[in-house]
């Protein structure tokens, strides 16, 4: 028996997948001029909902648009798409192109009405044994381009990097710019050195994760050494432990970095508490007791 689609939202309408249609003329499709979002549902219920569409908004500011909708009427739109998988653990994606005139022009358009696009699907997220165990990554040059704080349709490189990542037999990579570690490729990245949980500081050379905020809140909160620093290449290396971060991923243990192992080769004490920590916070929204 084959289940059903859910409906996809498109400009205003709730409509089949195979419906949903856009014009090839569209600034999203020719230049990739958009933003999204990857928004978690836990259970039905939409996590951090609040700050994804802030970040939204700053993406947005970013490359000159103008919120469409506001907080309320997303939150509408989107609760209309997670209750066609009722109580289902599910991902939002959410899309806002710059939309159409008729033509290809590089220039930004004064008048133009946006394309609003956003689906849901059950969720998939890390299997027990991968959590467990760990995963390898490499160390690759960050040829990115220097607005990766926004979030942008425009992943060409981040798919290439990606790619070359799997190529090697790794799951991630872990990017590097003037000698300093940035993030995943698809990831926000934390180390542990001497007890100190350690981020690289939000700039305009990382994107600011969601995830990785709530690992600094839930850090703050259960007493937990942490600073948001630079990483340079050799505090990555000298790491006692190295974790990745992100909607899709929630909090992973790297094991393997460039063929080395990290730590003693095993998931570390301390992410092991905080894999805890996210965990529980996880089932309480799941539960409907944590307000996030």
């Amino acid at each position: 028996m084959t289940t059903r689609q859910p409906n996809v939202y498109l400009n205003g309408q709730f409509l089949p997948l195979e419906e949903a249609k856009i014009s090839v003329l569209d600034r999203g499709f020719l230049f990739g001029d958009g933003v999204y979002e990857v928004i978690p549902c836990y259970a039905g219920r939409l996590f951090r909902l609040e700050h994804h569409l802030q970040r939204l908004e700053n993406s947005l500011q970013a490359i000159r648009m103008s919120n469409p909708k506001s907080t309320a009427e997303w939150g509408e739109i989107l609760t209309q798409l997670i209750a066609q998988l009722p109580g289902a653990d599910q991902s939002i994606y959410l899309q806002i192109t710059r939309g159409c005139t008729g033509k290809r022009d590089h220039a930004i358009p004064t008048q133009i009405t946006p394309t609003l696009f956003a689906m849901t699907q059950p969720a998939s997220y890390p299997d027990a044994t991968t959590l467990a165990t760990g995963i390898t990554a490499i160390t690759l040059q960050d040829n990115r381009w220097q607005r990766c704080n926004i979030k942008a349709t425009t992943l060409l490189a981040n798919v290439l990097l990606r790619s070359e990542a799997m190529d090697h037999g790794a799951a991630e990579a872990i990017l590097i710019r003037d000698e300093l570690a940035t993030e995943g490729a698809t990831s926000n990245l934390f180390i542990v050195q001497e007890g100190v949980i350690i981020t690289p500081p939000k700039s305009d050379h990382l994107l600011p994760g969601i995830t990785r905020d709530l690992i600094l809140e839930l850090a703050i909160h259960h007493g937990m050494a942490n600073q948001e620093s630079t990483i340079s290449r050799e505090a990555l290396f000298a790491a006692d432990e190295i974790w990745l971060t992100s909607s899709t991923k929630e909090v992973m243990a790297v094991i393997e970095l460039d063929g080395k192992r990290v730590g003693n080769g095993q998931p570390g004490p301390i992410y092991s508490q905080m894999a805890n920590y996210y965990r529980d916070y996880k089932a309480q929204l799941q539960a409907g007791t944590k307000v996030n």
